[in-house]
């Protein structure tokens, strides 16, 4: 931040911005292709922040949260802190905090920390964590610290920059950033190794943290000094000059043998003063903030005369229509596939009036690789040309109001995604006169998202009907609408669909609109030859891919507990006869049960009777009789006296009564093995 006289601008308070995301889970790193970072959880991560540089040296810990509590309401999610702060960045000139503490035992003494204001420091880091911020700690600005960095040497400046590595390596939300108007890193020869040195020092106790620099005003990026390239991870651009020639001047750097480096505009003009060429309108703003995201930025931050120096009346300058249009560009794309955006360096998505490079009427565009997005940002009235083949289906086209961050739907949208189109502004946006800069958001028709949300089915039972109740949704919003699909059923020992498992049949869904569900309860057939047992069954929409998906890896779900397929078992329970003749009748008292649980239900079947010298059946033994049962319900039984005519030709003496439930296997059982009973004891057949 430059330190020259300041031109103060009042922006009354805005309604702050709308529902905030979860905080990221920290530390960041950099992404897989190098263009972006990510948090832990590998979630991309767009820097959305503010630059209150002076709070550990001008803050008590309850304005420290009050700051931190009104800057995550209008979503930004990182601050610059200066670890060490002086003159330079608006704290005391002997570098002590409001209240006294300094940062050194003996002043400008690197080599003796003094623990009360580190500790002050921790304090201030945790409260950053508390809100979700990742905090861009600078441990040794070069504006007022460079200086002493020098008179110390290379030795105990790095001895300081293991002290940060021991204290900061377990801090997750830190970020370090070296420099900071960083003016004589090619000028002075004692400047780098010192500066360079404190990284060092951290790097040597803690890896854990990725590591960037500011070097020099009006215009500069990190790596224009390339000694410092292997130190860092993170690009910053810096510029007082419209902010898309530096941040694509970054994106499109190439030095040999490295991989890309994300970049991210770390400073440009501030709201309330006057050091852009842009000027400090509100317009200036939002250039500054969608140029840098629509030249490949991770990201950018925000800075306010009075919040980055906590000057009087600070609380006052909160929400103001800067920090409210800030949150409106950071609410536009941290959506969207903002990460994969890359800029249309050669024109061939806006093909006209782009304008000149170099001038504040330069219209900048991205588009990601795979169709799905085009952005652009118009910073002046005119009518300008895409190229609409370069998004992947149909195209929804609307204008964004960067003012007050709404949208205004584009009529014939959408349109056929072939040839060149003409756009025109809108006019003013909600800005009024003089604010006529609008966004173009170009989205392919979004493709439908079909998830199985309900799958549940009650017991059932072997080659018997089961009803599954099951619903389909598409997640995603209209326009994505799915054509006709079916549902297919299986029957499956686990919860993952296998190529042992059964299909039970299906259902056909003649299309989802938008958000639409479709319910139904599903009467399929369980096959005859399935073995009893606990089964899951599982739904899966549209397998024959008749729809493609934004996302395929949620179409299938089972049931959230295994279900019971049963079989009847049917089990003689008793046979009684008395006395008998030969000749003569006999009443046999017999009962006849269903073991199984519902809904195993047992079919027309017979129970034949035997007369036996034993209590075992074999060939040798009468049949007396039968009778016949239309069926027996779970868990039922049925009981007779069944009337047989004993043969006259039976010799007298003992025999048993044998009955044999379902002789001629008409029900398939789950056990075979209890059919036949014979009485207790013999019967004497005179």
């Amino acid at each position: 931040m430059i330190r020259l006289a300041r031109v103060i601008i009042f922006l009354g308070p805005c309604v702050a911005a709308g529902a905030l995301h979860a905080a990221p889970d920290y530390p960041v790193a950099v992404g897989p292709t190098g263009r972006y970072l990510v948090d832990k959880n590998r979630v991309p991560f767009l820097i959305a922040g503010e630059s209150p540089q002076a709070m550990i040296g001008r803050l008590n810990l309850a304005d420290a949260e009050f700051f931190f509590a009104n800057r995550r309401s209008h979503r930004f999610n990182a601050v610059w802190i200066n670890l060490l702060c002086g003159s330079y960045t608006g704290c005391n000139s002997d570098a002590t905090t409001f209240d006294g503490i300094a940062p050194f035992k003996i002043p400008g003494d690197l080599s003796t920390p003094n623990e009360a204001y580190f500790h002050r420091a921790d304090q201030i880091l945790k409260l950053a964590a508390k809100y979700g911020f990742l905090v861009i700690l600078d441990p040794a600005e070069t504006g007022y610290w460079l200086g002493i960095l020098e008179s110390n040497g290379v030795e105990k400046a790095r001895n300081y920059g293991r002290y940060l590595g021991k204290r900061y390596g377990s801090f997750d939300n830190i970020l370090w950033m070296h420099g900071n108007d960083f003016q004589s890193w090619n000028s002075d020869p004692n400047a780098d190794p010192v500066v360079q040195a404190v990284t060092r020092g951290i790097q040597d106790f803690d890896l854990r943290h990725i590591h960037t620099l500011e070097l020099n005003y009006l215009v500069s990026n990190s790596l224009d000094d390339l000694s410092w390239a292997p130190l860092l991870q993170l690009n910053a651009s810096y510029t007082y000059f419209p902010t898309y020639q530096e941040v694509l001047e970054a994106y499109s750097l190439d030095i040999s043998g490295a991989t890309p480096m994300p970049t991210f505009m770390v400073e440009a003009g501030y709201e309330g003063e006057n050091y852009s060429v842009l000027g400090n309108s509100p317009k200036a703003l939002r250039e500054q903030a969608y140029w840098s995201l629509l030249s490949g930025a991770t990201g950018q931050l925000f800075g306010n005369h009075y919040t980055w120096q906590f000057i009087r009346g600070w609380k006052n300058h909160l929400n103001t229509v800067g920090a409210v249009q800030f949150s409106y560009a950071t609410a536009l794309f941290e959506p969207r596939a903002w990460y994969d955006l890359m800029p249309d360096q050669d024109h061939t998505v806006v093909t006209t009036d782009y304008g000149d490079v170099g001038t504040a009427d330069y219209l900048t565009a991205a588009r990601t690789p795979n169709g799905e997005l085009v952005m652009a940002y118009v910073p002046s009235a005119r009518t300008f040309t895409v190229d609409l083949s370069s998004v992947s289906r149909s195209v929804i086209a609307r204008w964004y109001d960067p003012a007050i961050g709404k949208f205004v739907a584009i009529r014939g949208s959408p349109f056929a995604n072939s040839g060149p189109h003409d756009f025109t502004t809108p006019g003013n946006n909600a800005g009024g006169a003089g604010n006529d800069d609008w966004v173009l958001v170009l989205e392919a028709v979004p493709l439908p998202d079909l998830a199985m949300t309900k799958v549940a089915a009650p017991n059932g039972a072997v080659g018997r009907p089961l009803a599954i109740a099951n619903t389909v949704r598409n997640l995603v919003p209209a326009p994505a609408t799915a054509g006709a699909f079916r549902i297919d059923f299986y029957l499956s020992t686990d919860k993952a669909l296998g190529a042992g498992d059964r299909l039970l049949g299906s259902r056909h869904v003649a299309g989802l609109t938008g958000l639409a569900s479709s319910t139904a309860t599903t009467v399929v057939q369980v096959p005859a030859d399935v073995s009893p047992g606990a089964y899951y069954v599982i739904a899966v929409a549209d397998t024959g891919d008749e729809v493609t998906e934004s996302n395929e890896d949620d179409n299938t779900l089972a049931t959230a507990a295994p279900i019971q397929i049963r079989q009847p078992d049917l089990a003689m329970t008793r046979v009684s006869a008395p006395k008998g003749a030969a000749g003569r009748p006999l009443s046999i008292a017999n009962t006849v049960r269903n073991l199984a649980a519902a809904p195993a239900a047992a079919g027309a079947f017979r129970i034949d009777f035997y007369l036996s010298a034993d209590n075992t059946l074999d060939g040798s033994d009468r049949l007396l009789g039968s009778r016949n049962l239309a069926g027996l319900a779970p868990l039922t039984s049925s009981a007779a006296t069944t009337v047989v005519h004993m043969p006259a030709d039976v010799s007298p003496g003992p025999y048993y009564i044998i009955a044999v439930a379902d002789p001629a296997n008409q029900v398939a059982e789950s056990n075979e093995n209890n059919n036949t009973l014979a009485t207790a004891a013999p019967i004497q057949i005179r």
